[in-house]
């Protein structure tokens, strides 16, 4: 919180500090804004005096002020994000790094360390406090950067007595909860806040959750067997066991689960959506979740969704060269569907986001229809299909269009009211986005002929077809080069007696010893320019689209594949557990 004087300001020489110097005091600031009286100001600053007390500290045990109130001014005054201890996810290495004694001394909390090991976000009450700064950086390796937030010194008082007065650490909760079985068996539905802070099964969640978002996993299984329950994580695609829990531990934790995603506890024999959101490594992020009932319980599985990991601006989505140019070419038709295809999980909501918010801009309405809505976006209007209530995609199409929408958005053309009206869209002067489930860009059309649509339709209202998977990405802390072997060789039909130069990783401690960090996609795009119009008309079967294709210098997703293997992104290992190399063996 920052002081009525703010004597101590200028050494800092920050912009936002040199503003704050030739502004008003925060005290004259408060009664400016209406939010305390000049008679509350004075009988404040008298107070301030004795106690010695911060003035927003005094304002608010004054009963002059809300708590809340002062925190969101002085967040707004100082340009800081406010920290909310009961939305956020405590990192316990963040927490190792300042004593407890030193966090209530100068009131600061360490929230939690980037995953490239190179920001501190630190909670404070006063953000300009220079003691305080000069401690962190103290603890702090050379090259971190701190990323502050503010927070009112009673809540982060608060915050830091319940922080370092319970284990954080998955290991020692465990190890707390193996001691006391009576804690995991207890019933958590209604515990008070206090108490379930404290509860180890509630801390227990919280660190996995913690622990697998920070590791980059896209999903959390929760798994019960016979005797015990198996928690997976899938991290680049994929599923690693993490660890493994006693079977008397699933009650509380699947309680618990249910309790955050809003789900009926009582419910066991139905399956259940629910959603939740957190702050988890000072970023947001949401989670879908399911449970499904099984033989030994209720198997439970968290869908991360993180905004700030999954919405990227074309150029980093892995698109060659050859393939942006496409992008480009079928961003700047007016009018047309974009259909991408591709399995679960293949990144293909990635792309479509990421292409929509590329021509997001104010003069253009973008609506969208979803299932569910899963990155909230700004400018674009969204929507989620309600089957339920009868608001289906093919419903949903209908009245999006009556919204005189420029582009239009729909998650997933399922049956043949969606495929009609998306058409319907298209050939009436409006940009389609959409995804199909088929196995490369040539299967569009044909999945659309199944779905009851018209060649001699589709001619001319069809953009492009793209077609994409995920690979493993080689570790860059461990990457290695070596010659390729003769098997290898076949398998790019390069000359053996030449080998090219191939990747792989070695494995490190970033990588866990796999060789492989994060994911990178491969793609190809099927353009529909004239001559694989015609053909649709006609009614060209696949060999024959693939034929013209080909002339007119189409790139398949093993070619964009390959040429990403010898680049170094990815292994030809990785590159064959995705794309079908069966007829080069």
């Amino acid at each position: 919180m920052i002081n009525d004087s703010i004597q101590k300001i200028p050494s800092l020489n920050t912009p936002e500090i040199v503003s704050e110097q030739k502004g008003m005091r925060i005290g004259e600031r408060l009664v400016g804004q209406g939010l305390i009286t000049m008679d509350q100001l004075n009988v404040a600053l008298h107070e301030k005096q004795k106690n010695r007390k911060m003035l927003g500290e005094t304002l608010v045990e004054l009963g002059f002020l809300d708590v809340d109130v002062l925190t969101t001014f002085l967040a707004e005054s100082t340009g800081y994000q406010q920290f909310d201890p009961k939305k956020t996810l405590l990192d316990p290495e963040a927490l190792e790094l300042i004593v407890k004694k030193e966090a209530l001394k100068h009131q600061m909390l360490p929230i939690s360390i980037s995953s490239e090991k190179s920001e501190l976000s630190v909670a404070m009450a006063d953000p300009y406090d220079v003691v305080a700064l000069d401690k962190l950086k103290q603890v702090l390796p050379r090259g971190f950067s701190l990323n502050l937030k503010i927070c009112s010194p009673a809540i982060i008082a608060d915050a830091i007595h319940k922080a370092y007065g319970v284990s954080t650490s998955i290991d020692a909760i465990l190890k707390e909860i193996s001691g006391d079985i009576s804690a995991a068996k207890k019933n958590i539905e209604n515990l008070s806040e206090e108490e379930a802070y404290s509860h180890p099964i509630v801390r227990l969640v919280n660190a996995m959750v913690f622990e697998a978002v920070k590791m980059g996993a896209s999903d959390l299984h929760f798994e019960p067997e016979e005797n015990f329950v198996r928690v997976r994580y899938r991290i680049d695609g994929d599923l690693i066991t993490m660890h493994t829990l006693h079977r008397e531990y699933w009650n509380g934790v699947c309680q618990r689960l249910k309790i955050m995603s809003q789900m009926n506890i009582a419910d066991k024999l139905t399956p259940q959506d629910g959603r939740f959101s957190m702050n988890v490594g000072g970023r947001e992020a949401d989670f879908r979740v399911s449970a499904l009932p099984t033989i030994h319980g209720e198997n439970i599985v968290l869908r991360v969704l993180d905004k700030s990991a999954s919405i990227m601006p074309l150029e980093k989505l892995d698109f060659s060269e050859h393939n942006m140019h496409l992008i480009q070419k079928s961003l700047a038709r007016p009018e047309g569907i974009i259909i991408i295809t591709g399995p679960t999980g293949s990144g293909k909501t990635t792309t479509l986001y990421s292409m929509i918010n590329a021509i997001n801009m104010p003069d253009v309405n973008i609506m969208t229809l979803e299932d569910p809505v899963e990155y909230s976006l700004g400018l674009i209007r969204q929507s989620s299909v309600r089957d339920g209530a009868g608001f289906t995609f093919g419903e949903g199409v209908k009245a999006l269009l009556r919204q005189d929408p420029d582009i239009i958005f729909i998650g997933e053309v399922r049956d043949k009211v969606t495929a009609e009206q998306a058409l319907k869209a298209a050939m009436t002067g409006h940009q389609v986005f959409t995804s199909l489930h088929t196995n490369d860009s040539f299967g569009a059309i044909p999945r659309l002929m199944d779905l009851g649509l018209q060649p001699g339709m589709m001619s001319g209202a069809i953009i492009s077809c793209f077609a994409q998977r995920l690979v493993r990405r080689i570790c860059l802390k461990c990457k290695e080069s070596y010659k390729a072997s003769p098997e290898e060789c076949k398998l790019l039909k390069a000359d053996p007696k030449s080998p090219p130069t191939l990747y792989r990783g070695a494995g490190c401690k970033e990588c866990n010893n796999s060789g492989y960090k994060g994911r990178l996609g491969i793609h190809e795009i099927l353009y529909m320019d004239e001559e694989i119009e015609t053909a649709i008309t006609i009614g060209g079967n696949k060999s024959d689209l693939k034929k013209i294709a080909r002339k007119n210098n189409f790139k398949s997703m093993r070619a964009d594949g390959i040429l990403k293997v010898y680049e170094g992104l990815t292994s030809l290992e990785a590159l064959m557990k995705t794309v079908n190399f069966a007829d080069r063996m």
